[in-house]
């Protein structure tokens, strides 16, 4: 827990938001209704207050300089936990690398948060705001729905619904003639988002590939390459293959075995009586070598004439959920 990650989410959320306001022109017409100027209004991250205090700073008409209307601010104002979208927190999905699907990524599910932000508008003329305004309400009904790229590194693409929530109005004339007049409108705006945690790399904690040292005479330190493929192997004989029977009583402690018929039976095979395994170690015509108390079963005393079952690749995919099936470990 703590370790650093940082993936840039509220800053992508922060700048998509600003992104939404970046085309907004107003136009002026003459007495003909011939458009004699357009303005892309400028916008800028920054809080009403810097603006208004600029304009109280410059508030001779007469400079040739000053800080000209239209504009436009906004501003990131606070975060909140949503209970609404709250999902599981020990929930987690995989995902691969955006270049490179084949790179499983693990994280939990993201966590949801709102963030509230303001645009405020500026303006000299009713006419300015009431353009801006206009280009921007219709959008919002009340939501307008972002696609934002939260995490690049996994390609993990959320859409961000933006909530407008008001409108506050002002209008800065307060003063004599000299002083400028500003006209300031506030909309109120909820960016519903996604905070995620560290991606991991799932494959770190899979044993994909492995490398050993090996000795052969007075060669050391060499290493080879070994990949492994894991299968399921019964510890049962589910289809009950008697293949022969048990020749005389045997004690829990005996190595050696003597069956009626081994000819159906190999070294390695494993063998069923009653609910011991026995894995074969050796074979001479019908007496064999065994390994005891073989899958973790127990060595107990057998009667003369007992079942012989031989588990098989056939027993395999009847393994029964929660057998403790083993691995053929083969490479």
């Amino acid at each position: 827990m703590f370790e650093y990650f940082y993936h840039e989410i509220l800053r992508r959320t922060i700048v998509s938001f600003g992104t939404l306001f970046n085309n907004i022109n107003i136009k002026h017409t003459n007495d003909s209704d011939n458009t004699v100027s357009v303005m892309k209004v400028p916008l800028a991250y920054s809080p009403t207050q810097k603006f208004l205090a600029r304009l109280e700073q410059v508030p001779d008409l007469n400079k040739p300089v000053q800080m000209s209307l239209p504009r436009m601010s906004f501003e990131f104002l606070g975060l909140t936990y949503d209970t609404s979208r709250k999902v599981t927190t020990t929930q987690t999905f995989l995902s691969g690398l955006s270049t490179d699907k084949t790179q499983p990524r693990k994280t939990y599910m993201p966590v949801p948060y709102n963030m509230s932000f303001e645009l405020s508008i500026y303006t000299k003329l009713n006419d300015d705001m009431l353009q801006i305004v206009e280009q921007i309400l219709p959008y919002f009904q009340p939501a307008y729905t972002l696609t934002v790229d939260l995490i690049d590194t996994i390609g993990e693409k959320r859409d961000v619904p933006i909530v407008f929530e008001g409108i506050e109005m002002r209008d800065e004339y307060e003063g004599d003639f000299s002083q400028r007049r500003a006209l300031v409108y506030t909309l109120r705006f909820v960016a519903k988002t996604y905070l995620f945690g560290p991606v991991s790399d799932v494959s770190k904690d899979i044993i994909k590939k492995a490398s050993i040292g090996f000795s052969a005479g007075d060669s050391r330190g060499s290493t080879r390459d070994l990949t492994y493929r894991v299968d399921p192997v019964a510890t049962k004989s589910y289809t009950n293959n008697v293949v022969t029977t048990l020749v005389g009583d045997i004690t829990n402690s005996v190595t050696t075995i003597e069956v009626a018929n081994a000819s159906s039976i190999s070294v390695l095979d494993v063998l069923v009586i009653d609910e011991e395994n026995f894995r074969v170690v050796s074979k001479s015509g019908n007496k064999l070598a065994v390994e005891r108390a073989y899958d973790e079963t127990t060595a107990s005393q057998h009667v003369g004439g007992s079942n012989v079952n031989l588990i098989t690749t056939a027993d395999a995919p009847l393994i029964e959920l929660g057998d403790n099936f083993g691995f053929d470990g083969s490479f």
